[in-house]
């Protein structure tokens, strides 16, 4: 068996002609899914970037128990599960933050990997002294550095290579992976992991694709949104819109090749291809740019999933409306080779789903350390949150304190108390280190944009006739029952007490 598992970034499912999208140009996307089952109903686990790969790598939630970081020294990896199967494991990514310190225990999971560099402010080109006053007249206002240490200025300079579309970090990254399919789409029992951080923002393509949408803006350089709300005219909100639509374009034509690749080599009999993303990204819907900061609208939390799977030929162009969610790509990954699933797993191989829709889960919870929980049964989504977030007290429990772009500070670990095993630690117990507070007091769950967490509201929305949710309402009954599956579905993830406290539910009695 052969696999090849795609992962885009930030990669939005309305923005997809394929889930309906209309305003942007995605014709390879719609033949992807005219190829492979199409997933109406799948929602992300944990948020944002390394902690929803983190959800990828074990199948289970992660938020409940600490913030970014690496993979733990007892995770069950996915690629290090199949390397225990003789299956063959490639990554190729041009996303830096697996090469950060918050990242920096994943890649060497798989058997052989190569990282693309230049993405956003990955430490790649070196200038000493950077034209600062240059680059403060190219880009708009709201890209200018805060000050000499922001990461927005190396990615300025990344961005000064990166002239022919041949430089930019989606066609290098495909070229690896047309490399690797050359050297061994003979052979079998493998799996290719190609990564593009695109569409990620900055939304930096190159002009052919951005030719395509034009706007009546006539400012400076415009596509980083920072991750805030919306305070931008008409002009620059369709610009960013468009730099998006742009890169996305960038994306499809991409994928493309690689479905044009599968085709001449008459591949789709015998590779399984798996595309998703880790979460969307709000491009000024519900008045906000980016995600972390606002709650996890559906424009972050509801994405796109398509498998191909050659033993299921027979079903490609049907769709699903079975939930799934992100805790279920690493099962999935292991059945196609045939790999047991460790008990800690508690994701679900959706190999089944591919001949006939079914019933996976009654609800899926996601969320960000330190933020809301959320929860969906499909029709409904419900936010709930602390009732004041300055004075909840969260842990991260880990046995590699690092966040995105450090170490724990000492004082922080100053602090740390060994504790009990979880089920999942197998068998290994674990620091608990009071979790660091932002500026609000708040804890913080990521070190990105944002600073702190807002609309931090109680909220139920219906679905089926509020799918946008711009219209909050309040059910007893309803919020009842999500909270009684909310509930469940921590304490089966073994969800510390202080997770429960924090949301005021009460834990479920565990056997």
């Amino acid at each position: 068996m052969r696999t090849i598992f795609l992962l885009f970034d930030s990669l939005v499912r309305n923005a997809l002609e394929c889930y309906g999208g209309t305003s942007v140009y995605t014709p390879n996307f719609q033949r992807f899914s005219e190829r492979s089952v199409t997933f109406d109903n799948h929602f992300v686990g944990s948020l944002p970037c390394m902690p929803a790969r983190r959800d990828m790598h074990t199948g289970r939630l992660n938020f409940l128990h600490r913030g970014w970081g690496p993979l733990e020294p007892f995770d069950q990896s996915f690629p290090e599960l199949l390397r225990d199967k003789d299956v063959y494991t490639h990554l190729i990514s041009d996303h830096y933050h697996y090469w950060e310190d918050g990242g920096s225990t994943y890649h060497n999971r798989y058997r052989s990997w190569e990282f693309v560099r230049g993405q956003e402010w990955d430490k790649w080109k070196a200038m000493v002294e950077p034209p600062l006053d240059r680059f403060r007249a190219m880009y708009h206002p709201m890209q200018h550095p805060a000050d000499k240490q922001d990461g927005r200025i190396q990615a300025m300079v990344n961005r000064h290579f990166m002239r022919d579309e041949s430089e930019f970090c989606c066609p290098r990254t495909f070229a690896a992976g047309f490399e690797f399919l050359d050297l061994n789409r003979e052979a079998d029992n493998w799996l290719l992991h190609l990564e593009c951080f695109d569409p990620h923002e900055p939304f930096f393509a190159p002009p052919r694709f951005r030719e395509k949408y034009p706007t009546g803006y006539n400012g400076p350089i415009l596509d980083w949104p920072r991750y805030k709300r919306l305070e931008e005219d008409g002009a620059e909100v369709q610009e960013l819109r468009a730099n998006y639509a742009a890169l996305l374009s960038m994306c499809d034509f991409y994928l493309g090749q690689m479905l044009d690749y599968l085709d001449r080599h008459d591949m789709w009999r015998d590779t399984a291809v798996i595309l998703t993303t880790d979460h969307g990204f709000l491009l000024a819907e519900h008045d906000w740019w980016g995600k972390n900061r606002m709650p996890f609208y559906n424009e972050i939390a509801h994405i796109p999933l398509m498998i191909h799977h050659p033993a299921h030929r027979s079903q490609a162009g049907k769709r699903r409306k079975s939930l799934t969610q992100t805790i279920d790509i690493m099962p999935t990954l292991l059945a196609c080779h045939g790999a047991p699933v460790p008990e800690s797993v508690q994701g679900h191989s959706l190999l089944p789903l591919l001949e006939e829709d079914s019933a996976v889960r009654e609800a899926a919870v996601y969320g960000m350390f330190g933020a809301g929980t959320n929860i969906t049964d499909g029709r409904h989504t419900y936010f709930r949150y602390p009732e004041d977030m300055t004075q909840q007290m969260l842990y991260e429990y880990t046995l590699m304190p690092m966040h995105l772009k450090s170490m724990f500070h000492v004082d922080e670990l100053r602090a740390a108390q060994l504790v009990e095993p979880f089920g999942f630690s197998q068998g290994v117990p674990l620091l608990k280190v009071p979790a660091r507070r932002n500026v609000k007091g708040q804890p913080a769950g990521h070190q990105g944009q944002g600073g702190g967490y807002e609309d931090t509201t109680t909220v139920l929305y219906d679905l089926a006739t509020d799918y946008e949710q711009q219209r909050p309402f309040r059910d007893e009954g309803i919020e009842a029952r999500l909270l009684g599956l909310m509930a469940q579905i921590m304490s089966a993830h073994e969800a510390p007490a202080e997770a429960f406290s924090r949301l005021a539910i009460s834990e479920p009695d565990r056997e």
